[in-house]
């Protein structure tokens, strides 16, 4: 389901950082918002609607404000702008705003607000800031942890050892992200961002001792609030029927929102360090984006070899 996000939320949560001021139409506050691009308004100033993206929020700024006060706009453009469903105009600058915006704002129920900010610095905010509430997202069931800059998702069933392993993580200087519940996000680039729930941010369940706060037992630099996740990490009962990876040579990815991710499962049982196992895959998964694949780089080696006998054998026959 496309997301979305009211004009008066967007207000509330920005009203303060971007200086943000309703000039009018307040009665169109339950409008919404539902793509993070921007228009400004200077082209259709001109009666020019052949491509008009009414959808977008719609900037005005010292050069449409400057065209509007040096030439004379038919009523029937303004008008005409104010026939389509737009979300909200927003003027930068607090420039002052025509009569006759505010009059059709009112009739149209079509929020214009002011900001304090020039119309770049704000138009970068408000881009980053809908690109963020707007980006496809899924929860996923686990724990995030950052191990050594890379951003690992832990999953799997209940009571595998899940949180366990986290905690061992952090206590060897790797930093937590969100437990349990995780917020994936798509952003720009098919880069995932994963968080956590704002009210229960850097708290662990750790069962046997009830809820922990890893900043206050850690210290603030055991948290963040949010990192990629570049690595899924499967934790599973180790099943001695069940062949396992050995060799490495194929990697194995899973899709999330689209976006396939490198994924490697780790067998649990008794007496395995399983933390330990977790950084060294992060750490294999760090060489290979760099280019280096061990697993590969070791078969292409024997490989060669194994011709360098054979040409060896072939001579001596000769």
């Amino acid at each position: 389901m496309d997301k979305s996000i009211t004009i008066k939320d967007f207000f509330e949560k920005n009203e303060t950082e971007f200086s943000l001021e309703i000039a009018s139409g307040e009665e169109g506050l339950n409008r919404k918002i539902g793509v993070a691009e921007i228009n400004r308004l200077g082209l259709v100033l001109t009666g020019f609607f052949d491509y008009f993206p009414y959808q977008r929020v719609q900037i005005i700024g010292l050069g449409e404000i400057t065209y509007l006060k040096s030439h004379k706009v038919h009523e029937e453009v303004f008008e005409k702008i104010f026939s389509y469903e737009i979300p909200t105009i927003i003027v930068t600058r607090s420039l002052e705003i025509p009569l006759e915006f505010l009059k059709l704002s009112k009739e149209k129920k079509i929020p214009i607000i002011k900001t304090a900010l020039e119309t770049g610095k704000f138009s970068t905010g408000i881009t980053l800031f809908l690109e963020d509430v707007l980006a496809p997202s899924i929860v996923k069931h686990g724990v995030l942890v950052n191990v050594s800059g890379m951003g690992v998702l832990i999953f799997g069933n209940a009571s595998i050892g899940k949180s366990e392993t986290a905690l061992e993580l952090i206590k060897r200087g790797h930093v937590l992200v969100a437990d349990d519940v995780v917020e994936i996000k798509r952003q720009f680039g098919d880069v995932l961002v994963g968080s956590g729930e704002e009210l229960i941010r850097h708290h662990m369940e750790i069962r046997g001792i009830g809820i922990i706060d890893i900043r206050n037992l850690f210290g603030i630099f055991s948290v963040m609030d949010s990192t990629k996740v570049e690595l899924l990490v499967q934790l599973e009962n180790w099943a001695g029927e069940k062949e396992y990876e050995r060799l490495g040579l194929d990697d194995k990815y899973s899709e999330i929102l689209g976006v396939r991710i490198p994924e490697v499962t780790i067998p649990v049982k008794p007496g395995r360090n399983i933390a330990g196992i977790i950084e060294i895959a992060a750490m294999n998964q760090r060489l290979k984006l760099r280019g280096y694949h061990a697993a590969q780089d070791l078969n292409k080696r024997l490989i060669e070899m194994m011709r360098e006998e054979d040409r060896k054998k072939n001579l001596e026959k000769q």
